[in-house]
Parts: structure tokens; C-alpha cells; sequence
């Protein structure tokens, strides 16, 4: 499915729950990323992801490109000066084609370039103060508020740690703050993408995760928000499971259990739509 970010109008995600500063989970992750990283051996580097078609060095390869995209956004945004790039942007095909230039080179090579993205996107992000995660800057959905990008960019770097971790025989670290932030971002991203395409949707899903305990709502209309639950959202569909389970059924990682009706489902599968299969 070929993107259509919204730039113009209402943003087409928003959260509203409670999260501190987002900058500082994202930089964790990615830093504990490289650390990990460092201790493969160079045939671990070949194995196969849990992305269809990418090793482990292709995944590490995308990121190193998707960081790099993350921090100009970010410099764009705080200037005032949002970017326009995803216009032309196929989540299937376009990290393909990023992708095929780099498996000539050695995993020392890709290794040193995701490292030196993930302090340039440290620097980037660095710069925003608390006055500023509310400026618009472009991802994937369209112009959305820096701290809404932040948790964008830490859900799909935590994602795809997993897709080489698991398939690796190596055991994720899972910081509570790390899975709230992936979980918030996950639940609205992919009725959010549906929302900006123009389809006239509406709904609504409450979500109940456990280790970490974190419950929220989201409300889809014009624009998809994740807020705290109300009295009045008795009648809102629920999803509840261990939050890590969650992030990975949303992201269309493994089954997710739930009972929506098949009208309503795209509460829950927009991202399996959006995105790449995955084994």
C-alpha cells in the first residue's frame, strides 16, 4: 500500500496519554541495539530476520537509513520548515530497493554506519526541548507532532530488534517504557494510515495491557488518538493481553487474539495491511 501522509489540515494521529520524554527510550534502545551488535559474529549477520526476505544485516542496514530520515525530519521540523519526502513512499517496495545496495558491503561497514545514525539522530532529538514536542514534523502518516515521530521512530527500532533478536536465540531486553511508548504507537498507526488515505472511518478500541500495566482508548474519526479511558467508553471494543504480546500482534508479528467483528478489524490489522508480510 502506497502511503498518502496527510500535510494539510488536522493531524492524522495525536496521543494524548501521558509519557515522558520520549527522546530518552529511543536513544536507549538504539545504543543497546549497536552494543548487541558488536558481539555477532559475522555469519549471525546473514541469518535470516523475521522480515520477509531481510537478514539480520539488512534490517541493521534499513535502520541506519530510516535513523537518518528520523533526525533531517526532526532538524526540519524544529526549524519550522516540516519536510515533504513520503509522498512517493511504498512501505513494501521502497525499503526494499534502499536495502539491495548495501549487501555488498561487510557487517563492520553497516554496523559503523548505523552507529554513527544513531548519534546523529541522538543529536538531532537532542535539540528538542519541552517546548517544542509539539511542533509538526513529517513521518510516515504526514505532519504529526515531534513527540508522536519520537514514539513512531522507537516503536519501529523496538519492533525490528526483535526481528533479529528472536530468530538469533537471543532474548530481547523489554524496558517498561520501551513497550508503553511501542504500545501507544502500534494501536493508532495503522488505523491512522487508513485515516489518511481518506477512508471515512470511525471507531473506537480500549486497550488493557499488563507487564507494563498501561490502559488507554483509541478514538478514530478524522484524526486517530490514543487518550486515557472514560466512563463513557463502556461501549468501546476491547483488546487486552501482556503489552509486549500486543505490540507484536499489531504489528503484525504473530496472531493477535481478539474478537472483533470482520467490519471492525481494521481497528486492529491496518499495519499487516501497510506493511510487508513477515514470516
Amino acid at each position: 500500500m502506497q502511503l498518502t501522509p496527510r500535510y494539510d489540515g488536522a493531524a492524522p494521529l495525536s496521543v494524548e496519554v501521558p509519557f515522558g520524554d520520549p527522546s530518552v527510550p529511543l536513544v536507549r534502545q538504539r545504543r543497546r541495539m549497536a552494543e548487541m551488535l558488536g558481539a555477532l559474529e559475522t555469519d549471525q549477520w546473514m541469518v535470516a530476520s523475521r522480515c520477509d526476505g531481510w537478514s539480520v544485516q539488512d534490517v541493521i542496514a534499513h535502520l541506519a537509513g530510516v535513523n537518518r530520515f528520523w533526525a533531517l525530519s526532526i532538524r526540519s521540523g524544529l526549524a519550522g520548515s516540516p519536510t515533504r519526502y513520503l509522498t512517493d513512499f511504498d512501505p513494501v517496495t521502497t525499503p526494499q530497493r534502499m536495502v539491495e545496495p548495501t549487501r555488498a558491503l561487510a557487517p563492520g561497514a553497516v554496523l559503523d554506519d548505523f552507529a554513527d545514525s544513531v548519534d546523529d539522530l541522538g543529536d538531532a532529538i537532542g535539540g528538542v526541548d519541552d517546548a517544542s514536542w509539539e511542533r509538526p514534523a513529517e513521518a510516515p502518516p504526514g505532519h504529526i507532532a515531534l513527540r508522536a515521530l519520537a514514539l513512531h521512530a522507537l516503536w519501529d527500532a523496538w519492533i525490528h530488534e526483535r526481528d533479529i533478536m528472536l530468530p538469533l536465540g537471543l532474548v530481547p531486553v523489554e524496558e517498561a517504557d520501551e513497550v508503553t511508548g511501542s504500545l501507544l504507537y502500534a494501536a493508532i498507526l495503522g488505523p491512522a494510515l487508513m485515516a489518511a488515505s481518506g477512508r471515512r472511518l470511525s471507531g473506537k478500541l480500549a486497550i488493557r495491557a499488563d507487564r507494563p500495566t498501561i490502559n488507554f482508548v483509541v478514538d478514530v474519526g478524522v484524526s486517530v488518538v490514543a487518550r486515557p479511558p472514560a466512563a463513557a467508553d463502556a461501549d468501546a471494543w476491547q483488546l487486552t493481553g501482556s503489552a509486549v504480546s500486543l505490540v507484536e500482534g499489531l504489528s503484525a508479528r504473530m496472531a493477535l487474539s481478539h474478537d472483533l467483528p470482520a467490519d471492525d478489524s481494521w481497528l486492529v490489522d491496518g499495519l499487516g495491511k501497510a506493511f510487508a508480510p513477515v514470516r
